[in-house]
This record gives structure tokens, sequence and C-alpha cells, in this order.
């Protein structure tokens, strides 16, 4: 295939826009066909400074102005800019141009940053500088950054002798190709499913999702129907209240299908990208690409992940157990003796069933008080009292219509951040939530005549409840937790205060990165927190405080089943970079297998579900065997968050100190001596399970 390229300052184009990303990213006038000429020209600048700095002792380690660490820190930055705003046009408007685009700029990049670690002259200059006096006299974060350069650049091949570098760099290169393609093959599953069906089909189901789906029904030029989809705003809702159970199953299947449709099939690329890590990690002398990894993380190695798995599974399954048979003599009890028995598309809807005759209570019932700007401004107002920042809406070019800018600036006035955001479903859009970071700050420089740090600039995306017709976009209590979620990684990126761009914000121990995303989700549930972000969209009214109750009593309704769901995906994850092999057969029947031990009913006999599992197969590492960090960071979360129940949730000295003890911090130095440092202790891993009202079932055991 061959792309279209242009020139540095075509007369059509004007500059490409992609060769100075600086802190404003002109999203008004990127285009697909200035991606390769601007990675080409970026890979061209960034190999000249990998050779300045491979002969940096010879200049006494001082680099075109610039210290040798300095420049090992900035080192394809402008490069790496360039992949995550192609990859992220790709993922929020995708076309056959920005497909394109970005199909052909990850070989050539992902074999460029291969090219550093495995670099022999840049290897030695970095053992040469280690062994400096000036090394030696390091401290903060230039120390904690040489040390982790330097196991890094083991663990990343340095080491290994030509051929095994050469080896390693296909083998990069193969996985950003195969990932990529992975991730394009889910969303065109989701995109190209759509079904009619006639309102007599939509019995139990929420008037906003009727309603919704009639006027997308008429869009498509289908008046009379309803227009269903695969995107969660309306699947979720369809598989927890449609009364047809049919149409449940019809959708459920179809789901499954995701991943694996003709033409877009992830079963023919798993076997390859699994085979690739394992081979990346033998030959970097690890045993498995699980322990490859963990080595830098919490968890220290795949056995150290896998039993902390293991632990809290054996905790939580009495109290799953019995929340499964109390889910089986419920629907035998409603449906008859002579129902069929309990499927996968049958478990969202009775388990709803059970929670309102138990709770008088429904998700939906929330909705109209979660409008969506109103959370938004009650977190901002959260965010002020806890952490003292502010956050205003400014302007910039998006790359959407429904894109919005925001300014951060932090009690002293200093403008520390800014972030966009993007919320709704697209067609032309992945499914999921996310944070990403567009820009780095760091120290302005001297001689700039401004003092203290450049500011950082993030995005947050989602797929939640869009606005319909005269409706707002009302959210359900899951959503408002995302962006709650998705949030505490933007200020994680924002509230940097690192010196070295490469430990700052979210760079830091994969099973580390969700503490501060997972610990703001805590305010959704306090008092003082609905108080700010609830409000009824058409009266005005405050969240009852019935209905906060009911909320309340039913949080941790069935929270041994919600908890192994999670469990599943973590073992499945690290069972698949640690134990399995070709030998062990089919990796769906193999995922299959491992999956029905957590679920409450047995999956379909043809689930596919690991062929959707973006998280693990959307990029070459993401979070591959290391999916178990989000109960990790749970842990951790449910313990922190004990120390604002204690001193107040709106408690500014508190939120202060996590803030200069903890969120600021980056990787600047080891994760348990950042987490004690807020705490003044270790973790409390008993925090979580009495959180969930799980402590009590597994003690009792």
């Amino acid at each position: 295939m061959t792309h279209s390229t242009v020139s540095m300052n075509d007369a059509a184009t004007g500059p490409n826009p992609l060769l100075d990303l600086g802190f404003h990213i002109p999203f008004d006038r990127i285009r697909p066909e200035h991606a390769e000429a601007a990675a080409d020209a970026l890979i061209e600048r960034s190999r000249a400074q990998l050779e300045t700095l491979a002969t940096a002792p010879e200049r006494g380690f001082v680099s075109q102005g610039q210290g040798f660490l300095e420049g090992l820190d900035v080192l394809g930055r402008e490069l790496g800019a360039v992949q995550i705003v192609v990859g992220h046009l790709d993922a929020v408007v995708s076309s056959d141009g920005w497909r394109a685009a970005n199909e052909a700029i990850l070989p050539k990049i992902s074999a460029f940053f291969s090219e550093i670690s495995l670099h022999p002259g840049l290897w030695a200059a970095l053992r040469a500088f280690a062994d400096t006096q000036q090394a030696h006299s390091l401290s903060g974060p230039w120390a904690r950054f040489l040390k982790l350069q330097l196991d890094e650049f083991r663990r990343s091949g340095a080491e290994l002798p030509p051929e095994g570098k050469a080896r390693l760099t296909a083998t990069d290169v193969e996985l950003a190709e195969l990932t990529n393609r992975y991730a394009k093959n889910v969303m065109d599953g989701i995109k190209a499913y759509e079904l009619y069906v006639g309102p007599e089909r939509l019995s139990g189901v929420p008037a906003r999702l009727i309603e919704s789906s009639a006027r997308d029904a008429e869009a498509h030029e289908r008046p009379g129907l309803h227009r269903l989809t695969l995107h969660g705003p309306v699947l979720v809702p369809l598989l927890t209240y449609a009364d047809d159970r049919a149409l449940r199953e019809e959708l459920t299947r179809a789901n499954n299908l995701v991943g694996i449709g003709e033409g877009r099939d992830n079963r023919l690329l798993l076997p390859d990208i699994l085979r690739l890590r394992r081979e990346r990690a033998a030959l970097l002398g690890f045993a498995t690409f699980a322990d490859l990894t963990t080595a830098d993380r919490m968890a220290a190695s795949a056995e150290g992940a896998m039993s902390f798995e293991r632990d809290l599974e054996a905790r939580t399954r009495p109290a799953f157990e019995a929340e499964t048979r109390e889910l089986s003599a419920y629907y035998r009890e409603q449906a008859g003796e002579g129902a069929p028995d309990l499927a996968p598309w049958d478990v969202a809807y009775w388990s709803e069933k059970l929670r309102q005759e138990r709770y008088d209570f429904s998700d939906e019932a929330l909705r109209p008080y979660f409008e969506m700007e109103g959370v938004l401004c009650g977190m901002f107002e959260i965010m002020q009292r806890v952490f003292g920042i502010t956050v205003r809406q400014a302007a910039a070019p998006g790359w959407h219509p429904e894109v919005k800018y925001y300014d951060i600036h932090n009690d002293s006035g200093e403008h520390v951040a800014s972030f966009y955001t993007d919320w709704f479903p697209r067609d032309s859009k992945r499914g999921g939530a996310w944070m990403n970071g567009f820009y780095t700050g760091g120290p302005r420089p001297q001689g700039s005549g401004q003092a203290g740090f450049e500011p950082h600039l993030g995005l947050m995306c989602g797929n939640l409840n869009p606005p319909s017709g005269d409706s707002p976009s009302l959210l359900s209590l899951g959503e408002v937790e995302t962006i709650f979620h998705e949030f505490g990684h933007l200020l994680h990126h924002a509230l940097s205060r690192v010196p070295v761009r490469s430990i700052s914000g979210t760079h830091v121990a994969w099973d580390f990165v969700e503490l501060p995303s997972q610990m703001l989700e805590n305010w959704v549930w306090t008092p003082e927190g609905l108080a700010l972000i609830t409000r009824h969209y058409q009266t005005g009214e405050a969240l009852p405080a019935e209905l906060h109750q009911k909320m309340l009593a039913a949080r941790n309704f069935r929270a041994a089943s919600v908890a192994m769901r999670q469990y599943s995906m973590g073992t499945l994850d690290l069972s698949l970079h640690a134990v399995y092999s070709e030998a062990d057969g089919d990796v769906l029947a193999y995922s299959r297998d491992i999956i029905s031990r957590y679920q409450p009913v047995p999956p379909l006999s043809d689930s596919a579900f690991v062929a959707q599992f973006s998280h693990l197969f959307s990029r070459p590492v993401g979070y591959a065997a290391g999916y178990y960090s989000y109960k990790w960071a749970e842990v951790l979360d449910a313990d922190a968050f004990s120390r604002f129940e204690q001193e107040g949730v709106f408690n500014r000295q508190t939120g202060r100190e996590f803030v200069d003890r903890l969120l600021s911090r980056g990787a600047a130095e080891e994760p348990g001596e950042l987490y004690r440092a807020f705490m003044g202790r270790g973790p409390d891993p008993e925090a979580l399970l009495r959180r969930s009202g799980l402590a009590q079932a597994a003690s009792a055991d």
C-alpha cells in the first residue's frame, strides 16, 4: 500500500502542523496526509539527537547546551507526540484516511523507539555516565531517573547480541501492527451492528432509551422503528431492563461476535500476539511475559500478581456462591420451575429485578439528578475544595463539535494544565473511557523570564449517555464514577511537579497508576460530594434523602459477583501471559474455561470475550499482564480514602498532603514510599473487603 505524503511546507496546505506540536495543538489544521511526512522528518531529527547523545562522553556529557540526562529525558519527545495525536484521531474520528495514516507511521515509530534502547553507543554512554562523580552526586528525581533508565535499558535488550537486538526490534514492530489491527477490528465490529425493532419489543426499557432509539432510527430513514446498537449507553440498559428475553439473547450473541466478524477476526491475531510477547520475554531473559512486565511494578513478579488475585478470590468466593444461589432461587421463584436455566443474557436483568424488590431502587431513578453539566460543575467544585484547583472552560480547536476545552489553575493562580473532553459515543469512535496526556510540562527554560513549570495538556474521553431531543445528557451512577475516575488520571498528569518529564504524572508503575483515579470515585458516595453533583435537571430539586439512602443501601448489592468479574479478567490476563502456551490449545477455549469459574452462569459455548478484550490486546503492552492493577489500586484507594473519612472529605490540608506527597510526585520515588508518605504506614489489605461489605463474610468462612 502506498501512502500520500506532504512536503514540509506544501503550497496547498501550508506548514505541516504535526512538525510543531507544542502545548497548543492545531486540531483544526491536522490532516491524515500530514502524518507520514511528519513522522519521517521527526525520526530523522530524533535519530540525529540519538547519535549526539551516544557520543556525549567525548564532550564531557554536555550535549548542545543540555546535560546528558536532560537530553535523554526529551529524546524522541516530538515524535512520540505525533504518535499520540495521530493514534488519538484514529480512535475518535476514525476514517479510511486516519487508519491509513496510523498504519503508515506505527511500524516506523515503533522501530525507532526500539532502536533507542538497543543502540550500543547510547547504552555505553549511559553506563559511562553512571560511573561519573556527577552521577554519584545526583539526588531526588534525577537520581531516580538514572536508576530507572539503567533498569529499563537492560529490560529492553541493551545487553543483547546484535542478532537478538534485531529480532527484538522485529517483534516490537510486528506487535505494534497486530495490536493496531486488533483494536480496529473491535471498533469495526461495534460499528457494523444495528438492529431495528418495533416498540412492542422494548417493554421494560427506560423511556429515555425508547425515545432516543426512535430518533436514531428516524435519522437512519427507518421511522416508526427503534435503532439498537452495541454502544454501551444502548446495550447495557437493554440487557438490564428489556423484558423481551429473545431480544436480550440476540444482543448478547451479537456482542459476542465483536472482534470475530468476517474480515476482522481477532481469533487469527491472538496466537501471534501471545507468541510474540512470549518471544520478547524470552529474548530478555524472563520466564514469561508477565514476569517481564511486572518486574518494575509493585507486585514485582507474575507470581506476586497471581497470589494477590488468588487470595482475594478465595476470600470472596463464599459470598459469591451465596449470591449465585440467591439469584438462582429468586429466578425460579419468579419465572417458575419450568423456565429455562439462567443464561448470560438473564443475569443483569434478574439481578436488577432482585435489587429493585429488595431496595426499591433503580439506577434509572438517579439519572434525572445526574445531568452531565451539573456533575462536571459539582466535580470541579469538589476539586477546588479538596485540592485547591480551579477549572474553567476555555477555547481551543478540537477534533469534533462535541469536544470542550478547559484550563486548570492552582490556588496561587498559576495555569498548571488544560484538557479536552469528548464524552459521547460515535460510530467513528472506539468504545470505553480513557485519559491521555498530549503534553507533559517541565521546568520553564532558564532565561525565559518565567519561573515554575510549563502547563500540562491532557484529555478525557468516554462513551456516556448522550443528549437526546430536549433532554440533556443524564448519567447513570456508574457513568458518574467514570467521569471522576478519568479526572483522577487527569489530575495525576495535571498536578505533577516533577522536573523529569519521563517520570512525571502518570508515568508510574502500572499497578500504582490507578490509585488516583479510583481514589476520586469515593467522593461520588459521600453526602457532601453528592450534594454538589446532584440536582434535578428540570426542577432543580436536590437529591431526596430517601433516594440517597436507597442508593447507599444498595451499594454493595452483589458486591462479591462484581468483584469476581474483576478477578476473572485479571486472572485470565495473567494466565494468558504467564501460563498459556500453544500446547494448551485454542486461546478462546482456554479463556472460556478460566472465565467460567468466576461467573454465576456458564459463558456462551462460543464465548469470544478475549477477542474484544482491548485493554490487553489493542496496544503492544497496554494492560497486558497488568489488569490486576485495578484491584491492586482499589485496595490502596479504599485504604487511602479512610484518611479523608477520618479528617473530613473536604479537608483542605489532607488534600494538600495528597497532592504534595503523592499526586504531584509521579515516579520520583518508589510508589510504596509515596503511599507511606501520605498515610504514614503501608496499605491495609482489609480496607477494600470492609468497604465492599465482604470482610465479615470472608472472616466467617
